[in-house]
């Protein structure tokens, strides 16, 4: 029981049926689909996700001119050859760690860090 004197609404699925029909037909806007039948947006919404209509959900619409669309092409274009680009740094970065790793194993180095210093400070006959 409610502590509040607040009244609760059922509707009948064919009541809600009428409403959902009504708003396919596209005669009247949620606004006063919702002023004619006395009915809440979220009762509204909750019927159109209840049955699977979310092509009655609101809709964004994008308008763009041709330069928008060709730079927004080129943008795409642009953002995949750095993709590409990126793979291929990662790769030689992972083949040279790798070389690194060898040749610090052969010269009997404890780490590939040891090795790097040894190659920035050439100065002894170590190599």
């Amino acid at each position: 029981m409610l502590k509040d004197n607040r009244t609760v609404k059922s509707y009948s699925e064919s009541f809600k049926l009428k409403v959902i029909t009504d708003l396919e037909k596209g005669e009247l806007s949620k606004n006063e689909i919702v002023r004619k039948y006395g009915i809440s947006f979220k009762s509204l919404y909750n019927w159109i996700k209840k049955y699977s209509r979310f092509d009655l959900m609101n809709r964004s619409v994008r308008i763009e001119t041709m330069q928008e669309k060709d730079q927004i092409k080129s943008l795409k274009e642009e953002i995949k050859r750095l993709k590409e680009a990126l793979a291929d740094k990662d790769v030689e970065l992972h083949i040279s760690h790798s070389y690194l790793e060898y040749f610090s194993e052969k010269f009997g180095y404890e780490s590939v860090d040891e090795l790097k210093k040894k190659l920035k400070n050439p100065s002894s006959n170590d190599l």
